[in-house]
């Protein structure tokens, strides 16, 4: 089988015929009704949206099979995936999350930085994380000016540090944290 790649999650009951609601990661909410059905992680069980309306924030979907709130109630938290194949090309400049991760980071002189651990979304914008070799996790902006360039035919990210963290404070933020000492700048 080729390689899954997560489209959405599965939320809460919503009411008491079987609907959910469904956290996507698409651009187009209801793009998850074209992949046709959709895998649990392990590629065991299938789901196929019966129906889907906006929300707020979410869909509402219904899936085929899945018509009491008891049920629906026990699919919570299950993620949802399609085969990579599925999935449309991206455009220049854009990325599937899951072809970041494992990515060697570099910074633009081409020091070792780590790997690509996650990017996050909390709100306010992706993430990038970076797991160095030793010590604490980078979180850092993915933006065109902290990852000026993403070469996934090459396996690297080029990370232009800002400048909080490079040199001295670079080294620190890759070593294990120590409390203060007084005196310490």
């Amino acid at each position: 089988m080729s390689a899954l790649v997560c489209v959405a999650r599965i939320g809460a009951a919503h009411g008491v015929r079987g609907a959910v609601k469904l956290w996507t990661f698409t651009e187009d909410p209801f793009a998850i009704r074209r992949y046709g059905p959709l895998l649990s992680k392990d590629g065991k069980r299938r789901f196929e949206v019966a129906t889907a309306r906006e929300a707020k924030d979410h869909l509402v979907a219904t899936f085929k099979g899945v018509t009491t709130r008891d049920e629906a109630e026990r699919l919570n938290g299950i993620e949802l995936y399609v085969p990579r194949e599925k999935l449309p090309a991206t455009d220049a400049d854009e990325y599937y999350h899951t072809d970041l991760i494992g990515l060697a980071a570099v910074t633009t002189d081409g020091d070792a930085l780590g790997r690509v651990l996650a990017i996050h979304n909390f709100g306010a914008g992706d993430i990038i994380e970076i797991a160095p070799p030793k010590g604490t996790t980078l979180l850092l902006p993915f933006s065109n000016a902290v990852v000026p360039e993403v070469d996934l035919a090459g396996g690297r990210v080029v990370i232009a540090l800002p400048q909080e963290i490079e040199g001295e404070d670079r080294d620190q933020s890759l070593s294990p944290s120590r409390p203060r000492e007084s005196g310490d700048p």
